[in-house]
């Protein structure tokens, strides 16, 4: 199995068909963009995403919605020029996920993709970002000051996050979001889920630097603090992150981002919570908004050594988030009211 979570599925590739194909011959190697890939495939279907099928660049997962899709591609352009593809020949087959597991001691599956983690509002997008955008926004942040936490690195644009409170002090403006995430806020705009938007989306940033083994605390992000839509673009190295849904009076959020996340996870049983995870790559967007943003707690174990299936994976010397958000300028009137800090006020 390779690292992105897929493998070749039992028996032959005719018989065993998924909406997922594995591509040889085509990818950022060769000149050919993801979105490109994505634009080329869309003739047979729905695309949902494209995605590096190793470090090669000549290897690419493409995601179709539906089966019957990817098997349409796969009997056209299997072995064949593509006329689309600057005239490459492809080779593919059929690629699905394999079940996966955060731990020995875990019973918790890890998802590829929004469609199969089915929280309502949670939305992923692979390869949001080019490797060499990647690597520009590395070097803008590594040549700013950062502020030291306990367990990790912070910076922090627009408005400062106060973490003994957990909130931000909105009469506290930083300035403008810095110059070198511009091209992220442009293309933030047409992020599927959204909608139409006129309005400034983002006016916060902080950028996490976690070390290996250095995950977060779980938490939903206060509501008083933030609006509803909260991006979280992963940079350097990938994370599983988890998700959980507690059941009412089960849980009581942190007062602190001192307390040490192992004692909170000791104390949140598995039976009194709903548990989902997805898998965050590099250089992937999520997206958290409504239920998914209000009423689940997310979390990152803090582990040096992630278990995926039958495999250990050990985390890369650092991992970079950079969370946008907007600062919300009056009370929480959400559905969610359990969870919700200015209604529990009110």
């Amino acid at each position: 199995m390779s690292k992105n979570g897929f493998t070749r599925p039992k028996g032959t590739d005719e018989s065993n068909s998924s909406p997922n194909l594995y591509v040889a011959n085509c990818g950022l190697a060769v000149g050919l963009t993801h979105d490109a890939i994505k634009s080329a495939f869309q003739i047979f279907g729905e695309v949902i995403g494209v995605q590096s099928a190793d470090d090669s660049g000549v290897r690419v997962i493409v995601c179709f919605a539906e089966g019957t899709a990817a098997q349409a591609a796969f009997q056209a352009w299997n072995e064949k020029s593509c006329p689309n593809l600057a005239g490459r020949v492809l080779h593919m087959r059929y690629s699905v996920h394999r079940p996966q597991k955060v731990n020995s001691n875990d019973s918790v599956v890890v998802s590829h993709s929004e469609r199969e983690l089915g929280i309502p509002g949670i939305h992923l997008m692979h390869e949001f970002i080019t490797l060499e955008e990647e690597k520009e926004l590395l070097k803008a942040v590594d040549e700013r000051p950062w502020k030291s936490l306990a367990k990790r690195r912070v910076q922090h644009y627009g408005y400062e996050f106060l973490y003994e409170v957990r909130n931000v002090d909105s009469k506290q403006f930083l300035g403008e979001l810095p110059s070198f995430v511009s091209h992220i806020l442009q293309k933030i705009v047409s992020f599927p889920g959204l909608g139409d938007t006129s309005s400034k989306l983002v006016d916060q940033l902080t950028v996490n630097e976690y070390p290996c083994g250095v995950g977060l605390s779980p938490h939903i992000d206060t509501h008083s603090a933030f609006d509803d839509l909260i991006f979280s673009l992963s940079l350097a190295g990938s994370c599983i992150m988890e998700f959980r849904q507690y059941t009412e009076g089960s849980w009581n959020s942190p007062a602190s981002s001192a307390v040490d996340a192992e004692e909170l996870t000791k104390s949140a049983k598995p039976s009194n919570c709903t548990r989902k995870a997805v898998f965050l790559p590099p250089r992937s967007m999520l997206l958290m908004s409504g239920e998914g943003r209000y009423a689940w707690h997310h979390y990152i174990p803090h582990h040096k050594v992630d278990m995926i299936g039958d495999r250990s994976v050990r985390r890369g010397s650092r991992r970079v988030s950079f969370t946008f958000r907007k600062v919300r300028k009056g009370p929480c009137q959400c559905n969610y009211r359990q969870f919700c800090d200015s209604q529990l006020e009110s």
